[in-house]
């Protein structure tokens, strides 16, 4: 018979990843894949001892910097390497001892000793694999990246525990009054041109009822920054660069159905709503029904309920909290986070994304140290010094998880682009984690006197997603049916113990 090979790692069961991924013969000691997956769900909730920090974080705020930071200028600076290593920045010392920062951080730099860094992630895949960084699936390629329902996708995390505390407690989950799993600034890879969408914060197999809810900013930028694509320039204002007062979150698809729904409309549209439901329990049983009666159900809890909308209300917060996290699209959209974990949503994740070109975001190929100055570090400095400040003063940080990653890191040497830059270097990066269950002030993992390869406590993405969900109280090795039926863990990775506090 034909295995998949990887690691041998028990389950609570006593019985292998391994021997569970068999090709052929899915069943294990004559259960049928219904039992195996009922008996893996039951055992995710079943009191056992998993382990240190075990569901110590009641929501997790996912921060994906799309395009990658340059680990050098950010927390695994390099002073003592040659100028065309270390560039032309420098470096400042941060509340955490060992950990100087780049100069353009000196808020950052304050909150460093609430924070743990793990500066020794690597993997081989140097694209822009925001499914690989964000999702179980074991590789990528840029044509998967390129294509957000190819059918080897795998979930999304935060669609994934949606699914998983869904199954737990049905009846919790549909009568939440905001989503468990909410994205914003903006739908993902849609205030772009130049190129097609991008794959990651996608449902896959779990299907697209268990996609993310994406809120919409509502706002004005109010300052530019010129941006070099090719033979492209985008020099228009950029809301990453600066917003005016005032600026908040929607929903759209519930804003345009109030626009458009009188009570009267409402009533009627949920008396055939019950009526449909009567009169197709085949529908409803099905998976395409349960889909179906989802969104409904999401989209009425959504009209009668203010709590989502008031959570994305930005103007409700006092003047000097807002100036807190700063007047950009990133600081304000951490904020939002913020606002919706109180309300009780479970994954809040915000996405810094491309705006204006292609290429853009924190894909520095050119102009990277005047797009550093200008628009990156100022916005990404307050916005993370905001959040994590506001979390601690507000007894929060000990129940909320934070992290902040992105696909790779960036090259050790600047390339001889327009503005100079640096490109995808996916063989050493580095990722900050805060907040429930994390250690307080400390680095894991190093790499070598150029930030160019892991010396010690290599890390993989998935390791940090298997982290994520030990923190939130699932196995990571719980399994979820694909489309074939396979049963899948949900990460092949292992929590990373030295970051847990």
């Amino acid at each position: 018979m034909l295995r998949i090979l990887g690691s041998a790692r028990q389950l609570c069961q006593g019985m292998t990843r391994r021997d569970m991924l068999r090709v052929g013969g899915l069943g294990l000691a004559g259960l049928s894949l219904p039992q195996v997956l009922a008996l893996q769900e039951a055992s995710a909730g079943d009191g056992k001892d998993h382990g240190r920090a075990f569901g110590k974080a009641k929501a997790v705020i996912l921060i994906h910097l799309y395009g990658s930071p340059s680990q050098l200028e950010w927390v695994d600076c390099k002073p003592e390497a040659p100028a065309e290593i270390r560039g032309e920045l420098g470096v400042i010392p941060s509340s955490l001892p060992g950990c100087p920062v780049c100069e353009l951080f000196p808020n950052m730099a304050k909150v460093m000793d609430r924070t743990t860094v793990l500066r020794s992630l690597t993997h081989p895949y140097p694209i822009h694999g925001v499914a690989y960084a964000l999702t179980g699936v074991p590789a990528i390629d840029v044509n998967m990246e390129l294509a957000p329902y190819d059918s080897k996708h795998w979930p999304f995390f935060g669609s994934v525990v949606e699914y998983v505390e869904g199954r737990r407690n049905p009846t919790l989950a549909a009568g939440a009054a905001v989503p468990s799993n909410i994205a914003l600034p903006f739908r993902f890879s849609t205030k772009r041109v130049g190129e097609v969408p991008r794959a990651g914060p996608y449902a896959a197999f779990l299907g697209s009822q268990y996609d993310p809810l994406w809120a919409d900013f509502v706002g004005q930028a109010n300052k530019g920054i010129t941006k070099t694509l090719r033979d492209m320039t985008y020099t228009d204002h950029d809301p990453y660069v600066g917003i005016a007062d005032g600026s908040y979150f929607v929903v759209p698809s519930a804003s345009s159905l109030l626009d458009e729904l009188t009570l009267n409309r409402l009533d009627r549209r949920k008396s055939l709503l019950s009526q449909l439901n009567q009169g197709l329990p085949a529908l409803v049983h099905s998976a395409a029904g349960r889909a179906l009666s989802k969104h409904q159900q999401s989209a009425l809890a959504l009209l009668e309920s203010p709590k989502l909308a008031e959570a994305l209300d930005l103007r409700r917060e006092p003047d000097a909290t807002r100036g807190l996290y700063g007047q950009s699209l990133f600081g304000q959209s951490c904020l939002a986070a913020r606002r919706l974990v109180e309300a009780g949503s479970r994954v809040v994740s915000v996405f810094w994304d491309e705006f204006g070109l292609a290429g853009s975001g924190w894909d520095t190929h050119w102009n990277h140290y005047p797009r550093m100055r200008q628009e990156l570090a100022p916005g990404f400095d307050i916005g993370w010094y905001g959040l994590i400040t506001d979390l601690d003063r507000r007894g929060m940080l000990d129940d909320v998880l934070v992290v902040c990653t992105s696909e790779h890191g960036r090259t050790p040497h600047m390339n001889s682009a327009v503005g100079g830059g640096r490109d995808h270097w996916s063989r050493a990066y580095s990722s900050l984690i805060a907040g429930a269950g994390i250690a307080r002030g400390k680095i894991v993992g190093a790499t070598d006197k150029h930030a160019s390869d892991v010396s010690d406590k290599p890390i993989s993405p998935k390791d940090l997603l298997a982290t994520m969900y030990h923190l939130l109280g699932i196995d990571p090795h719980f399994l979820i049916a694909d489309r074939q039926g396979r049963p899948l863990p949900l990460v092949e990775g292992a929590v990373i113990g030295e970051a847990l506090a």
